[in-house]
């Protein structure tokens, strides 16, 4: 797709009429091309989806793995498309076939050196503003899982290594074993 050089807002329409290869997120408005994932993040996110998809056998909550659209504020302006990495939802009234429309109640991103900055300053801002229940972001590079949950408005933030057991608080029981995500 190539864009006006002119800086237009686009909205989730604008979004569905894109062609080609090339995956894009939209930020109130404003499309942000995503980059290649490097083997490092896809074989994090193998082991996530394994321990997940293992862990939510046989109950109601859904796990998805991008591209999946999660529409963030589709009641109103409906310009903010994203797509982490992983996401669970737990209302199947927000699935639409297509992706979920609102927020899920967990995201999950693993940070590229392309996208760090972006997970970490605008996304976290986007998940806590629309009410994302917990936000996982997961650095390769220093082998660290910020694990942010939605209380009271904002997020609360605890930190893990490598060697740690993660609790997913959304799903009572559920805990990630982060050797085997960190695992070389």
């Amino acid at each position: 797709m190539s864009l006006p050089k002119e800086n237009p807002t686009f909205t989730y329409a604008d979004y569905c009429e894109w062609d080609g290869d090339e995956r894009w997120e939209l930020i109130e408005g404003v499309p942000y091309l995503m980059s290649s994932p490097s083997q490092a993040h896809q074989e994090i996110l193998r082991e996530l989806s394994y321990q997940l998809t293992a862990f939510l056998k046989g109950k109601p909550c859904k796990l998805f793995i991008a591209p999946f659209d999660v529409r963030l504020n589709a009641d109103t302006y409906d310009d903010t498309v994203v797509q982490p990495d992983l996401l669970i939802v737990c209302d199947s009234s927000k699935l639409d076939g297509k992706g979920c429309v609102g927020a899920p109640d967990m995201t999950i991103e693993i940070l590229s050196p392309a996208t760090a900055r972006h997970d970490r300053l605008v996304k976290f801002q986007l998940y806590q503003n629309a009410g994302v229940r917990e936000y996982w972001i997961i650095d390769p590079e220093t082998r660290t899982l910020q694990v942010c949950i939605f209380e009271n408005s904002k997020y609360v933030i605890n930190m893990y290594g490598d060697t740690d057991t993660a609790s997913v608080q959304i799903l009572n029981g559920c805990e990630i074993d982060l050797k085997a995500v960190f695992e070389e």
